[in-house]
């Protein structure tokens, strides 16, 4: 069905009915702003009816009102604030005045900076990342599953597409489970306000900028959540995504002016392909395709050259970071963005923040592909896109092809190898997210075919690589399912919800073969976190042989040997060939089992298994 957008900004910017209905002032954002941050420069987004035929005037010391803006749609004011380093915290009127009309005010406030120092503490190669879809983890709050006023009300654990009712509360009565699994870091897919019609639960198409989605929650229940994994020093990452809204986003509805979206002729989807962005030959009608066109027809594509877009998507990210102490963004959709906006965006929040760590998802093929994104200019990019790190997509198509395909001289083990071969491209490798899986992918458990050998392999060289590892919820009790629709693999968590019958969330829940895993994972994520060795250590690879692939991470206290059997026969390997990292050791530890290995001159490997062996001397 043709979308004809030109028409449609019109509609919803003139709509008479709209007027009718909109309140003299009906918003102003962001609501509040802090006294002291590093930017000294702010615009307030001011929405209501005819809004912009009024004057504005305001008087606080410290504060300048530098300018006001008005815009195609007269619904919208743009006020440019200027902030002083000296401005003291407090509240004061804006007035909106017209002669003849009863004058609007919107007190405002300046609050006193929310996060001390030392509170945000920046991601990195320290942590291990859980990765949970808020509605499908834990229902901690049945009042709100359903709340009046929002377009989808119909709560159905049977049905993939619509709402289960988990929420923030269900998130903090199990951070008991995350952290004695190993977990130190939590990433909630997009928790704002998603009041669509269908298929709201995932978050992905954000209706608000400011709210969180109050069948998750509040505002301040999510920073309760913040501040209950700081206690437990823990982190907290919030999925932003600033390539597009949902259809039902307040500015949509009503929008500022045209190029607060990408229009098109009639409805043009991005094709997706990534390599347009950086291919020397590509077509600028290819490229525009790919970075304008919309993510789906209920998914506007943000106009990214447009300023005033600009300050609201940066605005909005930094005061999420003040008030809830958000430790880390993970940026959907990243390579569908605006690369130079982008570039701006992450050097705002490393000026007010610094050192302060976010990744982007680069779904591409390719390790090059990849790199091109990230920050640095290492592949002559042409600038720095300021990007610290990434979803390593080909680390991950490498442990797939490791643990599924024969071994060869490209194929099996050696994708992984040559892989990570190719890692002198980043500026930093070690600050990418490493993942087996994740909510629009095939369950790691599925895709090894259920042989739970091929998955602990996976899960130790998850634990054990270079970079920052990610688990999505459920993997460590074997949750499984293809993404052939991507709700197929994001079912609940069992126990999560009064009426289940079994409890994952407990040993007694849990079968025999669950149990194993989650303390495969737990034995491995623990012994990371309290180990520097898989967090900083170095790392040294050998070219796989007969299937074979080992490799090192070593530091001046520790040494671990991981040695990964991807063949379908026990191998005995003799490891005369590792002395470089193995001089001086006789013995080794059995990391995931606590047995001694009294003699490592050779080891020998069952069919599709890995070692991970901390070495002694």
């Amino acid at each position: 069905m043709k979308l004809k957008l030109v028409f449609l900004s019109f509609c919803l910017a003139l709509t008479t009915q709209l007027y009718a209905q909109m309140p003299a002032l009906e918003r102003v954002e962001p609501m509040f702003w802090w006294a002291g941050m590093q930017n000294p420069k702010l615009q307030l987004v001011v929405h209501g009816d005819k809004i912009a035929s009024r004057d504005v005037s305001l008087d606080y010391p410290g504060v300048e009102l530098v300018k006001v803006h008005k815009v195609e749609n007269p619904n919208y004011l743009f006020l440019d604030l200027q902030i002083a380093p000296s401005v003291k915290a407090g509240s004061f009127p804006i007035r909106f005045t017209k002669k003849g009309s009863k004058a609007l005010s919107y007190t405002y406030e300046l609050k006193s900076r929310t996060q001390d120092p030392n509170r945000i503490q920046p991601v990195s190669s320290k942590d291990f990342i859980y990765l949970i879809m808020p509605d499908r983890f834990a229902n901690g709050d049945k009042s709100n599953d359903i709340v009046k006023g929002m377009q989808e009300h119909t709560i159905n654990r049977d049905s993939m597409y619509y709402r289960h009712g988990g929420d923030l509360q269900g998130i903090i009565d199990h951070l008991d489970y995350l952290q004695d699994l190993g977990v130190t870091t939590l990433w909630l897919n997009p928790v704002l306000e998603n009041d669509q019609p269908l298929a709201s639960y995932h978050g992905y198409a954000n209706t608000e900028n400011y709210q969180i989605d109050p069948r998750y929650g509040s505002n301040e229940l999510y920073r309760q959540l913040g501040d209950e994994l700081e206690k437990r020093h823990m982190k907290l990452v919030q999925d932003v995504v600033p390539n597009h809204v949902g259809s039902e986003h307040w500015t949509i509805k009503d929008m500022p002016m045209k190029s607060w979206v990408h229009q098109w002729p009639e409805f043009t989807k991005s094709s997706f392909k990534d390599q347009p962005v950086f291919d020397p030959y590509a077509s600028e009608t290819d490229k525009k395709r790919m970075q304008n066109g919309w993510f789906d027809t209920h998914m506007p594509d943000l106009n990214q050259d447009n300023p005033f877009v600009q300050n609201y998507i940066t605005q909005s990210d930094i005061w999420w970071i003040e008030y809830a102490g958000v430790d880390g963004f993970r940026i959907d959709t990243y390579a569908y963005n605006d690369a130079k906006f982008m570039a701006q965006w992450g050097k705002a929040l490393k000026e007010e923040y610094p050192g302060y760590y976010f990744f982007g998802e680069t779904w591409v093929h390719g390790v090059p592909n990849q790199v091109y994104f990230t920050q640095g200019n290492t592949v002559n990019r042409g600038f720095d896109t300021e990007l610290p790190g990434v979803t390593d997509f080909q680390t991950l198509w490498g442990i797939q092809a490791a643990m599924n395909e024969k071994f060869g001289w490209d194929e099996g083990v050696s994708k992984l190898y040559t892989t990570l071969a190719q890692d002198y491209q980043y500026q930093d490798p070690t600050r990418n997210v490493v993942f087996l899986d994740n909510h629009d992918l095939s369950r790691w458990y599925s895709v090894v075919g259920e042989d739970l050998n091929k998955y602990k392999s996976g899960i130790a060289w998850l634990l054990t690589t270079r970079g920052i590892p990610q688990l999505y919820y459920g993997t460590e009790i074997l949750m499984k399912n293809f993404s052939n629709p991507d709700g197929k693999v994001r079912e609940d968590f069992k126990g999560g919800w009064s009426s289940d019958k079994v409890n994952k969330f407990t040993d007694q829940g849990r079968t025999a073969l669950e149990n194993e895993a989650y303390n495969y994972v737990k034995t491995l994520a623990n012994y990371r976190k309290n180990n520097p060795v898989l967090q900083t250590g170095k790392l040294m690879q050998y070219v796989p042989e007969n299937g074979i692939y080992t490799y090192f991470r070593y530091n001046p206290d520790k040494t671990v040997m991981v040695v990964m059997n991807t063949g379908e026969k026990t191998e005995t390997v003799k490891t005369d060939r590792f002395a470089e990292r193995m001089s001086g050791f006789n013995s080794a530890v059995n990391i995931a089992t606590g047995e001694n290995v009294a003699d490592i001159k050779s080891l020998t490997l069952p069919a599709k298994t890995t070692l991970v062996l901390e070495l002694k001397k």
